[in-house]
Parts: structure tokens; sequence; C-alpha cells
């Protein structure tokens, strides 16, 4: 599974660079579920939320770069550490870092857990 996995973060991380929306959403599944537990308020579930937040992080982001610090999975769960830059359309810098905790199902992700933040000074 381990393999599987960094192909699905692979496949996120350079979506995310290319900026390629539908690339970035067919990692996750239909029922794709995302917790966020340091903010529960914005818990989802659906892909189709994926390409609400992802598009509207594009616009605002217009060269984002996102780089999979470190890895490492155990069986269909992975633990990767994510570092995402970029300058915003208002022009202030953007950096958020943090771990994110996916689950696999099959080929894409079933679930995950954040705990990404933006980085302040």
């Amino acid at each position: 599974m381990c393999r599987e996995m960094n192909d699905v973060l692979k496949k996120m991380q350079t979506a995310m660079n290319d900026r390629d929306l539908d690339a970035l959403v067919d990692c996750f599944t239909e029922d794709y579920r995302c917790e966020i537990p340091l903010h529960p308020a914005r818990d989802f579930v659906g892909r189709e939320h994926v390409r609400t937040n992802w598009g509207a992080i594009f616009m605002h982001v217009p060269d984002l770069r996102a780089r999979i610090l470190r890895w490492t999975g155990d069986g269909d769960t992975v633990w990767s550490e994510w570092e995402i830059t970029g300058t915003t359309t208002a022009d202030t810098p953007h950096l958020v870092r943090g771990v994110v905790v996916a689950m696999l199902a099959g080929d894409r992700i079933g679930s995950t857990r954040f705990y990404l933040e933006p980085v302040t000074a």
C-alpha cells in the first residue's frame, strides 16, 4: 500500500504545482471525508468540496508551490508533512505548513485528517 500512497501523494503535489484542479480532485474518492481536528466546523464530505476549496485557493495564490517534506506509511494510512508557499493576489506571502494523515481507498484517498495551518511570524 505504501507505493500506491506515494503515487497518490506525488500526483497531488504535481496537480497542486501545475494548478490542475481536475487532476487534484481525481486524487480523492467521491465520498471522501475531510476532518480538520483543530477547526471541526470546517469538516466536509465529498470531492466536489475539494474542487470548491482548491479552486478558491488557486485563485487566491496564483503562484502556489506545494512540497512534501517527508512521509511515512503503515498499511493504508500515511502521514505526510507539507509546506505550501506562494504570494496572494493581495501581494502578501502565503506559507502553510503541517501534517496530513490520509487513508487510502483503492488508488485514491478516502479520508484525511488535516493539521495544516498558516505560519505566522
